[in-house]
């Protein structure tokens, strides 16, 4: 149950939701167990972003959330944040460094009216 929520100061245009959605599920595969096919991407666009104390240039937060029951491998993360980096930059031009990314995991995961 992989969920990617992308916030982005700028203007998320449809031909961008669908590289990005396409670019994080083969980048969500860095992850042990994890693939396209359980993968959500919530995208949210025009949010008043301030990085550094300004706002003058496009910046981005994103939060990858997975169900785990065990930790997942760090090298797991280091894969997909350059990947995630280089498509928003790509995509939006929003520069790497104006870029935060949230990694986490819960053993706690909902779906379809029950808890795994």
């Amino acid at each position: 149950m992989p969920v990617i929520h992308t916030y982005a100061s700028t203007p998320i245009p449809e031909s961008a939701r669908q590289t990005l959605k396409t670019t994080y599920g083969s980048a969500i595969s860095s992850v042990p167990g994890k693939s396209e096919t359980w993968l959500m991407c919530l995208f949210d666009e025009n949010v008043p972003t301030y990085h550094g104390g300004t706002d003058h240039e496009p910046a981005a937060y994103v939060t990858v959330d997975v169900f785990a029951r065990e930790a997942v491998p760090r090298s797991a993360w280091e894969a997909m944040t350059p990947v995630i980096c280089d498509a928003l930059a790509s995509e939006l031009g929003v520069n790497p460094a104006r870029i935060y990314i949230k990694y986490g995991e819960t053993a706690n995961f909902g779906w379809n009216g029950m808890n795994f």
